[in-house]
Formats: C-alpha cells, sequence, structure tokens
C-alpha cells in the first residue's frame, strides 16, 4: 500500500474542499486532495447553476404568458421539452467543465482517487491503495438528497433534484414531494413549463420562511398558481406501468391516488459522513452522527480535524461552503494556532416567483434570542408603486429591529426581484447599521427599494416608543 505524509489532507473536492486545499497551500502547506466521486462541484453538476437554466426558461415561458395583462399578445405559447433540456444540459456542462478545468490545473501528486476512512485521528485509507498520514484533516465530502428506501422501492422514476437535470425531455405529471427551496423552485419551474405538477408537504412551511405572516402570504400567493398540498402525508409510492401511483392522505384523513410519471423527493440532503469510520476519527458526535465542531473555526473538538460545507449539515450554500472551507484549510495549515474566520450574514433565497429570502436572524430565532427586545416593521407589496407597473405586485416583506440600540436584525420575504433587496439587506445587517442609518440611504423614484423603506419607517416608528411587554411568539414551528 502506497503511503502519503502531508500537513493537511482534505476529503472531498466540491466547492468547500477546493476552498480548503486553496488555502491550506496558500499557506504553504503541503495538501493533498481526496475525491472518490465525479469533479466538479455540486452546484455546478445538480445544483444552482442547471436548476437557474430550468428557471429561465421557465420564467421565458411566464412572461409569454403574462403579456396579454399589458396588452401584448405574442401569440399561443409552445414549449419544446426537448429544447428547453437541451440548453440546460448544455450549458450545465459548460459550468462543470470551467471547474475542471481549474482542476485540471491542480499538481497531480496532490490528487488522490478514492474514498477515504479514517484509521486514527490524523490518518486515512483510501479505497485500500492508499494510506495517508496528516498533521491535519479536513472533512468536506457534501452531501446527498435523502429518497427513503421504500419510495425506492417503486424504481428508477422515484428520483431526486438530481436526477432532473438529464431529463431529455419535460415529463407530463411529476409530484414534488417536499416544500423546501429545491422542491418549490423545480416545481414551480416545471409547473411553467407545461408539466402537471403536485406539491406534496407534510406541514404548512414554504422554503425557508419562519415568519408566520410572511409564511401566511407565501402561502396564500403560491397557491393562485400552484396545487400546494399543505398537511399532506405520502402513504405509499408504487410501480404502475411505466409510472407510478403516489397514495396520500390529506389532513382531513381523506385518502387520495394519483399517477405521474416521476415522483421527485425534495425532502432534504443528508451530510456524507457516515461512510468515514469517524468512530476511529476520535471526535464528539452530534445525535445525527455529524461531528460536533466550532462554527467560527470550523474545528471539531480540540483535534486536528476540521470540517467544511454540506458535510457540517449547518447552511447547504454555496457561499456558506466557501466560506467554511476557507476557514478550515486555514485553520488546518495553520494548527494548532486556530482562530476564529469571518462568517458573513446569513442569506437564503428561494428562486421562486416571487423570491423568498430570509437574511440576518429571522423571525424565530429572534423569538428565542430577543424576546420582547425586538420589533417588526412591514409592507405589503400589492400596492407598492414599481411592483404595479411591472404586474408583480405580490408578497410581503417585514424587516427587524432591536430596541435600544436600533439596530437593524435581520428580514424575511416573498416578493418581486426579492434576490437584490436581499442583497442590500444583509449588507446593512453585516455593516451593523441602524434602522435610522438606513432610512438616511438614498432612495430613488420608482423602485421596489421604495417598499424597503416603507417597512424601515414602520419598524423605526415601533422602536422609537417603550417596548410592548414581553409576550411569547406565537407558535410558528415548521413542519416538512
Amino acid at each position: 500500500m502506497k503511503t502519503i505524509t502531508c500537513d493537511v489532507a482534505v476529503i472531498g473536492a466540491g466547492t468547500a474542499g477546493l476552498s480548503a486545499y486553496r488555502q491550506a497551500r496558500a499557506a504553504g502547506r503541503h495538501a493533498v486532495l481526496i475525491e472518490g466521486g465525479p469533479y466538479g462541484t455540486t452546484c455546478a453538476r445538480v445544483g444552482c447553476m442547471p436548476s437557474k437554466l430550468l428557471i429561465a426558461a421557465a420564467e421565458a415561458a411566464h412572461a409569454v404568458a403574462a403579456a396579454p395583462a399589458f396588452g401584448v399578445h405574442p401569440g399561443p405559447l409552445r414549449i419544446d421539452g426537448a429544447a428547453v433540456m437541451a440548453r440546460v444540459r448544455r450549458e450545465r456542462d459548460r459550468f462543470v467543465g470551467f471547474v475542471l478545468e481549474n482542476m485540471a490545473q491542480l499538481p497531480a501528486e496532490d490528487m488522490v482517487r478514492g474514498q477515504a476512512r479514517f484509521s486514527g485521528p490524523r490518518t486515512l485509507v483510501v479505497d485500500g491503495h492508499t494510506t495517508v498520514e496528516a498533521a491535519a484533516i479536513v472533512i468536506a465530502t457534501g452531501s446527498r438528497p435523502i429518497v427513503p428506501a421504500a419510495w425506492r422501492a417503486a424504481g428508477e422514476r422515484v428520483i431526486s433534484s438530481e436526477a432532473v437535470f438529464e431529463w431529455t425531455d419535460l415529463p407530463a405529471a411529476v409530484a414534488v414531494v417536499g416544500s423546501g427551496v429545491i422542491g418549490l423552485e423545480l416545481g414551480q419551474a416545471l409547473h411553467r413549463l407545461g408539466v402537471r405538477v403536485a406539491l406534496y408537504a407534510r406541514g404548512d412551511s414554504v422554503a425557508q420562511l419562519g415568519d408566520p405572516l410572511v409564511l401566511a402570504a407565501a402561502r396564500a400567493v403560491l397557491a393562485e398558481e400552484l396545487d400546494l398540498r399543505f398537511q399532506t402525508q405520502v402513504a405509499a409510492v408504487e410501480a404502475e406501468g411505466d409510472g407510478l401511483l403516489l397514495r396520500s392522505q390529506g389532513a382531513d384523513g381523506a385518502a387520495r391516488s394519483e399517477r405521474y410519471d416521476y415522483v421527485l423527493a425534495a425532502i432534504g440532503r443528508a451530510p456524507n459522513v457516515d461512510g468515514l469510520n469517524l468512530a476511529a476519527a476520535g471526535i464528539a458526535l452530534d445525535g445525527d452522527g455529524v461531528p460536533v465542531y466550532d462554527r467560527h473555526t470550523m474545528q471539531c473538538g480540540n483535534s486536528a480535524i476540521f470540517i467544511a460545507g454540506d458535510a457540517s449539515d449547518e447552511l447547504p450554500l454555496l457561499g456558506e461552503a466557501a466560506d467554511q472551507g476557507k476557514i478550515a484549510g486555514r485553520n488546518a495549515a495553520a494548527f494548532p494556532a486556530v482562530e476564529a474566520g469571518l462568517r458573513r450574514t446569513p442569506l437564503t433565497i428561494a428562486f421562486s416567483e416571487p423570491q423568498i429570502v430570509t437574511l440576518g436572524a429571522g423571525y424565530e430565532e429572534l423569538c428565542r434570542s430577543h424576546e420582547g427586545r425586538f420589533a417588526a416593521g412591514k409592507v405589503d407589496f400589492a400596492d407598492q408603486g414599481r411592483s404595479r407597473v411591472m404586474l408583480q405586485n405580490k408578497g410581503l416583506l417585514r424587516v427587524y429591529g432591536e430596541y435600544g440600540s436600533g439596530r437593524f436584525l435581520g428580514a424575511e420575504l416573498i416578493g418581486p426581484r426579492a434576490e437584490h433587496l436581499g442583497h442590500l439587506l444583509a449588507w446593512a445587517c453585516q455593516a451593523g447599521l441602524t434602522v435610522r442609518a438606513m432610512l438616511d440611504m438614498p432612495f430613488y423614484h420608482p423602485v421596489i427599494e421604495e417598499g424597503v423603506r416603507t417597512a424601515l419607517r414602520e419598524l423605526a416608528e415601533h422602536l422609537a416608543s417603550t417596548p410592548p411587554p414581553s409576550q411569547p411568539c406565537p407558535d410558528c414551528t415548521p413542519g416538512t
């Protein structure tokens, strides 16, 4: 068996792993990168980029359908499913190609192919052919979609989101199970491209929302377009001919059976840590088998083991993976001299329409950390000027501020072009601005950002008054 001795061993060559490896190399350390799966990040291959390609096609179709409301009549809408998916795959491959080109420039001697397992706190065995002895190790093994075994038994037409981007044509009917970001984005996109879609959810949650008012607005707005089935249990998925039969039970107890071409499981992702033989690593694990770590240093206990990206089971987002990888790689290279790294203001975007954004501290978090010490302001986009001009006047924004300091704490919203509002507010949050300072900033007319000003004005009025007596926040526990 071959033996490699190095300063830093990074398990996983995705976004987090590559970031960690480059940090270690930048620090002058000898680092190796171990990967047992395909090269090319999750984002480029099966995540954010191909999903946005599908969403872009759906937006084009929706624009044609919505045009008559402006007095513009483009003619009958025709969707060429094969052409849609050909572009998705072609552009997806282009993005993956950029990643592969960058990886090809890495030193060949730093690349180790195979599945790594711990054989000791600082020792890895890779597929029985190589032993890696490292002064520090970074776990960046990513995550995988969760598909219940009972559903998988129905055959290959029970899929995860990753399989969607291999389609060569659009199917006639798809059941999407899960109302999180992935399920909502793909479900709405497929619906707008002419696929019959039903979206099943065990609870009442939508994407990452926790504010009960914004959540209620999101459910109402999205239900105008989508077949949303909240409080519905999937009882069984069975093969039937060349399709699938999905049996479900609604909140009223009524049973229902429907046939689909595919059942898309979008109920979450599991960190890829179960195959690492973590028992040999000598580190503490949480109840789900994920290493316990410090989110500011990414260090697992006091060990020479660090974790980053989806494997950490914190925030499965590309920006977070890159930041965590940077912190983990830098600290692995400097071990035992470990320092806290920059963790940016949380920002999550669902590219539905309207878009859904959360940033900074969310409502549920504030109910725990600032009970009785925070206020909220809101704006309904129904009558917001620029939104009405564009016929995108749907949704609600809630902004939060701290009594006493007047500091802006965060926001939750569903609204038009919310990705841009989200960045604006996230920057203000990370800069530590007060609500009053934000209101002193320039606002042009007519723009959607004027709606942000409306919400901030209401929030400022609340913060200027005496805080109300502390009362428990309403139960807004999210469903699945």
